[in-house]
């Protein structure tokens, strides 16, 4: 008798091949059978009229911290995901000096908008070392697997301390970055990251340790990777002007000369449209003479959410807005529904800060056209008639009035919706063609980072509802086989994880079944469940009937069981 089966789903296996109708058994934590009627299960799932995949894989979260206080890893678990990468973009906890911690918590709060308050009550700071941090990572039961990156801002603050900001490493020094990464793979991290973004800066706007490294420096870290044998070298870029010359070059030449695998952000600024293809098709070029390039692409827009309870409104620089912000909620939202204050608020003079040259600064005070009431089930392609202007337009109300009783609807729960990059032509079309190219990979989720302004962990449902399911723009939908293959085999081959991915015979048994017919994206909220209080954005899904984690179900109809099998990832695992 098998340990637990699964009945008559349909089965998208992660290879992009056809869906069939069959049944999965499982004994322990692997699969040992998929296709014909299977025997019987001590526990049994019927999946009649179901979507089986495999559990998602999520190359790019920033749970390096949540993952001590969190075991069943929100929001990403519940949203099928089973396998979380995390170290991505150059910052991550380990190693960790004692006397540079506070350092790593404000670098980490200035970079992916994590409350440093939640960082200080929620690490306990049991590791100095990277493998000793591998080992609290394995200490805590949880229910989805973790593979880690050994992150290079925080090799730097640990070997230069405050030279490693900006500084050239010397040859003593690049010798002691080198042999901290080189231990950290060989005690099971599946790559290394760095950060090229001149936009994330610690809290005194002095880019992070690591952006201007020399080529010289990053060479021997790819040589590193090289002797160790595996890992990939993963690149946080600059998302405006994206990859200039000088990284090109270099990632160009540690591909090569070293056979690492070098993954970077493909992202699409408004203002620069067409870039992303030249850039894929010099990875072309690389990977044709002998690199092995990845491009990185989100399935949506990279965006964020502007909402009163958050960190960014568009009226978050308005003298009223700026008397009111450090108050109770309550208070807060009473002012708000007051006419009086309304009027004061929308008559207040705009301060505009400076950041990104203005450009950001004036989508989120004024850029009404870019701006996009956020709907009960959320519309992640909108028009031009779903912005704050168009609906201004069709009710003769001034924009900032719509987008202030938007937000003020819902006691205070409504949202405003900006997408950032890659919505350049008003639509998802252009992101349809990255992921249709052979060197990109789903990526940029982000989960458990940016916690008051993005919320894209739930990117895999969105991938499936969106692009399998309802979308209606441009070339319309994409098979389901193929969305699952996107976040399932593609991204576990790309870290080396041939182990999941894929619903075969002696694979682990890392499985969603899933309700397509009726699985849709809820509407975002604020919750304050990070420590000390402190707020951030979550989304869940409905139509997750389970998700299995190494044979175990770890959630029923969208609840955790209480099973937490899931542990840390050490090396890469076997095609």
């Amino acid at each position: 008798m098998h340990d637990l089966v699964i009945r008559n789903g349909s089965i998208a296996d992660g290879t992009g091949a056809p869906l069939f109708q069959g049944d999965i058994a499982i004994d322990a934590d692997r699969i040992v059978s998929v296709g014909p009627r299977a025997g019987a299960g001590r526990d049994e799932i019927d999946a009649t009229g179901m979507l089986v995949t495999p559990g998602f894989v999520d190359i790019h979260t920033h749970y390096d911290a949540q993952a001590m206080w969190d075991p069943d890893m929100t929001p990403s678990s519940q949203h099928g995901v089973t396998s979380v990468i995390i170290g991505n973009c150059g910052v991550g906890f380990a190693p960790a000096a004692p006397s540079r911690r506070d350092q790593l918590i404000l670098m980490m709060e200035q970079v992916e908008d994590i409350p440093a308050k939640a960082l200080n009550e929620g690490l306990n700071w049991s590791w100095e070392t990277f493998p000793e941090y591998l080992d609290a990572l394995d200490r805590i039961p949880r229910t989805v697997d973790i593979g880690t990156q050994v992150p290079h801002a925080t090799v730097r603050n640990y070997v230069m301390a405050d030279r490693g900001w900006e500084a050239v490493a010397t040859d003593e020094e690049i010798d002691q970055i080198v042999g901290i990464v080189e231990g950290g793979l060989r005690a099971g991290a599946l790559g290394f990251s760095t950060n090229r973004s001149p936009f994330h800066q610690d809290e005194t706007g002095v880019p992070i340790p690591g952006t201007h490294a020399s080529l010289k420096e990053l060479m021997a870290i790819g040589k590193a990777m090289q002797r160790v044998g595996h890992g990939i070298f993963e690149v946080s870029g600059n998302p405006v002007k994206l990859l200039d010359p000088v990284d090109w070059e270099w990632m160009r030449e540690v591909s090569i000369q070293t056979g690492v695998p070098v993954s970077y952000e493909l992202v699409q600024p408004q203002d620069a449209r067409e870039e992303w293809r030249e850039l894929l098709a010099r990875t072309d070029e690389v990977n044709a003479a002998g690199g092995k390039l990845y491009a990185q692409a989100a399935v949506r827009s990279v965006a964020m959410l502007m909402n009163w309870q958050l960190s960014i409104n568009p009226f978050y620089t308005r003298k009223s807005w700026r008397e009111l912000a450090g108050k109770p909620w309550t208070e807060q939202f009473a002012m708000l529904e007051d006419p009086a204050f309304k009027r004061q608020l929308l008559d207040d003079p705009i301060e505009r800060p400076t950041l990104d040259g203005g450009a950001i600064s004036d989508l989120m005070l004024f850029g009404w056209d870019g701006q996009y009431p956020v709907l009960d089930t959320p519309d992640y392609e909108p028009g031009p008639e779903d912005s704050v202007a168009g609906i201004a337009r069709a009710t003769g109300k001034d924009p900032a009035e719509v987008a202030y009783d938007w937000m003020t609807a819902d006691e205070g729960r409504g949202f405003i919706y900006i997408p950032l990059f890659n919505y350049a032509g008003g639509d998802l079309e252009d992101i349809r063609e990255m992921l249709d190219h052979p060197a990109t990979v789903v990526s940029l989720s982000d989960g458990g980072a940016h916690a008051t302004t993005v919320c894209d962990s739930s990117s895999p449902t969105f991938t499936l509802t969106h692009w399998a399911r309802d979308r209606k723009k441009g070339s319309g939908t994409v098979p389901v086989e193929l969305a699952v293959r996107w976040q399932t085999m593609e991204t576990a081959d790309v870290y080396g994880l041939g182990d999941r991915g894929r619903l075969k015979a002696g694979k682990l048994a890392d499985i969603n079944v899933i309700d397509f017919d009726n699985l849709r994206l809820t509407k975002p909220y604020v919750t304050h469940d990070l420590p000390g209080g402190c707020p951030r954005l979550m989304q869940k899904a409905e139509g997750y009937k389970a998700t299995i984690k190494s044979g175990e179900v770890t959630f029923r109809d969208g609840q955790p069981t209480g099973a937490r099998p899931g542990s840390v990832i050490r090396g890469m695992r076997p095609v």
